[in-house]
């Protein structure tokens, strides 16, 4: 048989996977941000920040990124935006339709791919996989996240028992969506409130996401659903504007917020 393919050992592949994920995890440890979950407003987040220079490790639970930006409205692949973020699609080269000079529509897996593609290029870095267990907080200040892998946190605890690690940041932002799992965290602590969706409202819903965007506890910024459920809001349904648009302005909140925190002392990783 012609051989196609450079000769290469199972285990030099095996290392190499290895060594690129423990690259990841040691030099994530400590990062500048730590975002929860890789749907449109966390990747929209992350994408913004890494291209400003910003250390940025998104953790998400499941082994695929892009949340529900990958189908539209039951279980239809279409997604649409509301005017003005059809230019944020313009800017990542996302190919659109024009509904009205209100609504644009595109295919979900392109509009999908292309943020992808763009968190990536910026210098993102993803742990998937890999669930939120619980905060860092330090001085009432969130100051990281602690994770486990997914499948030992499915198993019920009577059949293995494995602890979870931390990974210390400057700013943790929640884009982890309906779950809105770091701010609950704080709420079941009694730090603050947390209210749950209301009912469907697109026009009201959209507006209010972007513009209730923001830190809800020091060190800690909610965007996309997760900024609907903290604050309360009325759901907007399979459109996606106020997702990506909420997560520029969480990257914008951040880079602001991160002036404002004196650096920390580096550690020498032996």
């Amino acid at each position: 048989m012609e051989k196609v393919f450079a000769h290469v050992s199972e285990k030099e592949i095996t290392r190499a996977i290895a060594n690129m994920f423990n690259e990841t995890l040691v030099e994530y440890t400590d990062s500048d941000v730590i975002i929860i979950g890789a749907g449109p407003a966390g990747l929209m987040a992350g994408r913004e920040l890494a291209k400003n220079g910003i250390k940025t490790l998104i953790i998400e639970q499941n082994n695929y990124v892009g949340g529900g930006y990958w189908v539209g409205g039951y279980m239809m692949n279409p997604v649409t935006v509301r005017a003005p973020a059809q230019k944020i699609w313009e800017e990542l080269g996302v190919p659109f339709r024009k509904i009205s000079d209100s609504l644009f529509a595109t295919w979900g897996p392109h509009a999908c791919s292309k943020l992808i593609a763009a968190a990536c290029d910026s210098g993102v870095r993803f742990l998937q996989l890999t669930k939120f267990d619980d905060l860092v907080l330090k001085d009432n200040r969130v100051s990281g996240v602690v994770v486990n892998w997914m499948p030992v946190s499915a198993l019920p605890r009577n059949i293995t028992c494995v602890d979870p690690v931390a990974l210390e940041s400057k700013i943790v932002i929640d884009a982890s969506g309906h779950d809105s799992v770091a701010v609950k965290r704080l709420m079941d602590r009694g730090y603050i409130e947390w209210k749950g969706m209301d009912p469907m409202w697109v026009e009201g819903g959209e507006d209010a996401v972007v513009e209730k965007t923001g830190e809800v506890f020091p060190g800690l910024i909610a965007t996309g659903m997760s900024v609907t459920e903290t604050h309360g809001l009325p759901r907007m349904g399979p459109t996606f504007g106020s997702m990506l648009m909420s997560g520029r302005k969480a990257a914008q909140v951040t880079l602001h917020k991160l002036k404002e925190i004196p650096p920390r002392p580096k550690i020498q990783i032996k």
